[in-house]
């Protein structure tokens, strides 16, 4: 019989969303996830957004207090949970970023009420050594890491993609470095890198995602396969952020489909740029860099990939599988 588990509904394209989205995927022969709407994403305007969000959420939550099994919660309405309902939680945070808050200044008392109720879950759970020790010096001990995961038989399909076409494919002749900085959204630092090599003879800056920031740029927002056959078009990776992450999905991808990286080793993109030995931009001088990276291509790329492989769909599904279990 599958245990039932609840969760937000695992619906987006951020980092969080397709974590979640994979946890659902690998334990469904296992666990049968039941899902409560994610408002969040669904209100044009962002101010006061996540209020709106946990005054909508309310009732849905109130009717969860009467029901048997365990939560995998990633949302700040773990504090609509009763102190019962915690004790069967594990709690996932990706990561706690102030730039993002949408609900000044009250978002910032919600959150720092939330750390102080975490050690009432059964766990929590991190996606870098960086927000393990974040929460255990506010107080929160039975934390565990479990990193991003990927998807290894279409991270090497991809790897087998013919890069000649893939450059031809986005307009990249053989005489000009793609430089891939990451998502064109806030706070992720495509603009200074797009800003710093403008004008750079030979190097052409590439965003994907919404672009949410209007950057002027060799720009794509496309479905996923032409996303990777992106990546395996470029050369070198640059990722600035302002924001504190996880541990970057794109980052980690480019990494594995071969393309050497600089990586401002903020937060969780600290530690993922430490175990696949990625230096750090410096922006007085990334236009030399690049060429640099570019060349480190073939020497360098056996080495990160092999860092990240071993966190395939079968290390996910194991460490979430044993610790829910443990849970229930």
């Amino acid at each position: 019989m599958k245990r039932v588990v609840y969760s937000m509904e695992p619906v987006g394209r951020t980092g969080g969303r397709v974590y979640l989205r994979m946890l659902h995927e690998v334990t469904a022969d296992d666990v049968e996830w039941r899902t409560v709407p994610d408002h969040k994403r669904t209100y044009r305007v962002r101010r006061w957004r996540k209020l709106r969000h946990l005054a909508r959420l309310a009732p849905s939550i109130r009717a969860l207090e009467g029901t048997t099994g365990t939560f995998v919660w990633d949302d700040l309405s773990l504090l609509l949970f009763t102190p019962e309902m915690r004790a069967r939680t594990v709690f996932l945070l990706h990561h706690y970023e102030p730039l993002q808050h949408d609900s000044a200044p009250i978002e910032a008392m919600l959150w720092q009420r939330l750390f102080r109720v975490l050690p009432q879950c059964a766990a929590v759970v991190c996606v870098a050594p960086y927000w393990a020790d974040f929460l255990q010096a506010r107080g929160v001990r039975n934390v565990r890491v479990i990193y991003n995961a990927f998807d290894m038989t279409e991270v090497e399909q991809a790897r087998g993609f013919d890069r000649a076409e893939c450059r031809a494919e986005f307009g990249l002749p053989p005489d000009v470095i793609g430089v891939y900085a990451g998502k064109a959204v806030h706070w992720k630092g495509a603009e200074q890198v797009s800003a710093a090599l403008a004008g750079t003879p030979g190097l052409r800056v590439i965003t994907s995602g919404s672009n949410t920031i209007g950057l002027d740029s060799t720009h794509y927002d496309v479905e996923r396969e032409r996303y990777l056959r992106l990546l395996c078009a470029c050369d070198v990776g640059v990722f600035l952020p302002r924001m504190r992450e996880g541990w970057s999905r794109c980052a980690a991808e480019a990494l594995l489909l071969g393309l050497p990286c600089l990586i401002r080793p903020v937060a969780g993109l600290g530690d993922l740029a430490a175990l696949t030995g990625q230096p750090a931009p410096d922006l007085d001088r990334l236009s030399a860099q690049i060429p640099e990276r570019a060349a480190a291509r073939h020497i360098e790329a056996k080495a990160a990939y092999e860092a990240l492989a071993r966190f395939d769909l079968n290390y996910f599904g194991n460490a979430w599988g044993n610790l829910l279990a443990q849970v229930a």
